[in-house]
């Protein structure tokens, strides 16, 4: 027997933006298929027409546009399988509605829903099941005239899977192990409403699965209970020896305290969970995005992969191709994985450390223009050694003009509390005799500098410190910033004497 092409499927909901948990479960998937030479589809699953939200569907496809996570096929990428937008396949889930019908597998029901709300109330715990379904207004308990007559007159009815009672079903999962249900606590799931000519989740997937030959089912954990009805279906349309395997992933947990991680938990603790900036169409509400707030996509996506799964060594940065080599859906982990935010930031310092300068550089460019500071005034040589010297003090892009203002806008005012500490009455004639050394100095670079005012702080018995966090705060407005001579050096001598000078006449 030939081993089965890896095909593995993201398919979500145009419901809205998409939560970082689906990203996960999107980039697992894609680990998988690449580690396997497989295929990766891109299905959307809208045969829920009332929560259709209208740009979601562009949303989620730009989103992993960003993220560097490319499909082989599937919506907006064509392929030998389509269509691959689920409201697109009626006549087929149609079909195979049909199929289980003939072979008594399901049935029609024509209960309304004040019908079934009086059995509830009538039945505690009431589910429609094979201990319920014949007190109830369905195929199995009408003739079939009445049956036929009802649908004739336009009758709503939806089509439910006929589940046996107390079978054992076995569903063997790749992250836990062997999953055994009894068939008894399963109800007889809605699989097709003739309201909307549109079959229900359970129904869609396996037929799409089974015609895109979909090999493996990675999916959140929330999709498990479902897993048994999965594999009857499967059974009921005799497709067994193509049944997928099954994986389903650890849930995202809230970084405080119990439950899933939800959008409240980011506006309450100021993180994204939606890859790019979300507008609601509906309430006009604006969410945050991992994009507009400054991450790097492959910090996201190093940070996202070790949230419930781990390389079994203790590296924890890894390029796209390095987490391919070594994904494995056995290092899962059972347990749920707790969204610690702040290990997103420390992932996003360590991406701008590792990516090269002159790509900072022009990272650096719109958040200069946001400053009032026209990057074309510049250099690429400059932008690319002013990133090289403040890069490692921050966590994002856009922190870059806090730590490197002064090497584009001379200060006009100074920190009063380095003022207070640092600047005496003798400072301003030191601070003289500075220049004086500074205009002599022929080769402006770093070292040759430092060594010549070095060289005099210690010939004229001054404080090292004293004068140097003077010169400091002269030349950037307060005592911060990289090492001295690379600021000087970069400045120039006539903006580095000029500086002195007004910080001479200002602070007197």
């Amino acid at each position: 027997m030939t081993e089965r092409r890896v095909r593995v499927r993201f398919a979500p909901s145009p419901t809205g933006a998409l939560h970082i948990g689906g990203v996960r479960t999107a980039l697992y998937n894609y680990l998988f298929a690449r580690q396997h030479g497989g295929d990766f589809i891109f299905r959307i699953e809208d045969t829920d027409s009332n929560r259709f939200v209208p740009g979601a569907e562009e949303y989620i496809l730009e989103s992993f546009k960003w993220l560097g996570i490319p499909f082989d096929e599937g919506v907006s990428f064509g392929g030998e399988h389509g269509p691959y937008r689920q409201s697109e396949r009626r006549d087929i889930y149609k079909k195979y509605v049909k199929v289980l019908l003939d072979a008594g597998k399901a049935y029609i029901a024509f209960d309304t829903p004040a019908e079934l709300e009086a059995k509830r109330a009538e039945i505690s715990n009431f589910q429609y099941d094979a201990s319920t379904r014949m007190q109830m207004r369905n195929s199995l308990t009408l003739p079939k005239e009445e049956v036929d007559a009802l649908i004739a007159d336009g009758q709503q009815y939806v089509v439910r899977f006929k589940i046996e009672p107390n079978e054992d079903v076995h569903v063997n999962d790749l992250i836990r192990g062997e999953v055994v249900i009894n068939s008894s606590i399963l109800d007889d799931k809605v699989l097709y409403k003739s309201a909307d000519e549109l079959p229900t989740y359970h129904l869609a997937n396996i037929v799409d699965d089974h015609l895109m030959e979909v090999s493996h089912v990675i999916r959140g954990e929330e999709w498990l209970p479902s897993a048994p009805l999965h594999v009857l279906l499967y059974r009921a349309f005799g497709w067994e020896d193509t049944m997928p395997a099954f994986a389903h992933l650890p849930l995202l947990l809230k970084p405080e305290g119990n439950g899933k991680l939800s959008k409240r938990d980011g506006d309450r603790l100021g993180f994204p969970v939606f890859p790019l900036e979300w507008h609601d169409p509906k309430s006009g509400e604006v969410s945050s995005g991992y994009r507009e707030s400054g991450y790097l996509p492959e910090a996201v996506i190093n940070f996202l992969a070790l949230l419930g799964w781990n390389p079994g060594n203790d590296q924890e940065l890894m390029s796209m191709d390095e987490l391919i080599k070594l994904f494995d859906l056995s290092r899962c982990s059972k347990a749920g994985a707790k969204f610690d935010y702040k290990k997103g930031i420390w992932f996003n310092h360590e991406y701008i450390l590792q990516k090269p300068d002159a790509e900072i550089a022009q990272l650096f460019k719109p958040v200069l223009a946001d400053n009032g500071v026209d990057a074309a005034g510049y250099t690429d040589e400059y932008l690319t050694k002013v990133v090289s010297l403040v890069k490692g003090r921050v966590n994002f892009v856009k922190e870059l003009w806090g730590q490197a203002a002064f090497f584009f806008v001379a200060p006009t005012a100074y920190s009063e509390k380095d003022v207070k500490k640092r600047w005496s009455e003798d400072t301003p004639r030191i601070m003289t005799e500075l220049m004086e050394v500074l205009k002599g100095i022929g080769d402006f670079a770093s070292k040759p500098s430092e060594d010549i005012v070095i060289g005099w702080i210690t010939e004229k018995g001054y404080h090292m410190g004293n004068v140097m966090n003077a010169f400091r705060l002269a030349v950037v407005g307060e005592c911060k910033g990289p090492h001295m001579f690379d600021i000087t050096e970069l400045l120039g001598k006539e903006e580095t004497l000029n500086r002195i000078q007004r910080a001479i006449e200002v602070l007197k």
